[in-house]
């Protein structure tokens, strides 16, 4: 079992920027397996962002965000980031922490995942 429980969420503007994180608890060695983040905003199906592979810590981003969030990881911690910047209005979204259980899964949806975290809400105003 593995529990992610994420932080940082809140209201914003336009243009801020926000850091989530998700600290990761279980018996299993962090560094050793893929994270990822998702969204689900209101009204619409849960959406792949981000994820950082655990071995070679390879990233791959939706286009809908690349350019503008930055996923990374501190294993001493293990804890994962969203680093989020020029935030806009369609970016409100409950914000979801994920992980699998395979060490060489290439996470790329739903599908690939085995563990959520419960979430955090960002909301940016206009």
């Amino acid at each position: 079992q593995v529990q992610l429980v994420e932080s940082g969420g809140g209201l914003v503007q336009t243009g801020d920027s926000l850091r989530l994180s998700c600290t990761a608890a279980s018996r299993r060695t962090f560094s050793d397996y893929p994270m990822a983040w998702f969204r689900q905003a209101p009204g619409k199906d849960r959406e792949f962002l981000a994820t950082i592979h655990g071995i070679h810590w390879g990233t791959y981003y939706a286009p809908s965000v690349k350019g503008r969030f930055t996923i990374s990881r501190d294993n001493t911690r293990n804890t994962v980031y969203l680093q989020m910047s020029s935030l806009q209005p369609e970016d409100t979204a409950v914000y979801y922490c994920a992980t699998t259980v395979s060490q060489l899964r290439d996470i790329g949806g739903d599908s690939d995942i085995e563990y959520w975290g419960k979430g955090t809400l960002v909301t940016v105003s206009s």
